[in-house]
């Protein structure tokens, strides 16, 4: 099994920073993709930015420069740093991991889940 485990969200005035913290545990063969999306109440989960192990990156639109995504490929752990935070950016913020694990002696594909971490930004 693999299991995800997110950190770093808090309340934070507009403007403001935080830098979120994700590590994938267990037994897996390669973690290819870890990624952070986010869910404010009343809306659909939204993909933020994904980083593949090899170190590409890609960001939602309305990121605009605001965050950055970064991965310790040797800790299975990646980060978003956000600067320039809005109200509109209050969300849980989940993170997930994609990769291969070994089933046996079977490699399988998984794609696992955190439990969120809450973000509020507000004066």
């Amino acid at each position: 099994q693999v299991q995800v485990v997110e950190s770093g969200g808090a309340l934070v005035q507009p403007g403001g920073s935080l830098r979120l913290s994700c590590t994938a545990s267990g037994t897996f063969r390669m973690v290819n993709v870890m990624g952070w999306h986010r869910q404010a109440p009343g809306k659909e989960r939204e993909l933020v930015a994904t980083i593949t192990s090899g170190g590409s990156t890609k960001y939602a639109d309305f990121v605009n420069g605001r965050f950055t995504i970064s991965r310790d490929n040797t800790k299975n752990t990646v980060y978003l740093q956000m600067n320039g935070l809005e109200p509109e950016d209050t969300a849980v913020y989940y993170c997930n991991a994609e990769g291969n694990r070994w089933v046996g002696d079977v490699v399988h594909d998984f794609n696992s889940w955190g439990q969120g971490t809450q973000v509020t930004v507000s004066s």
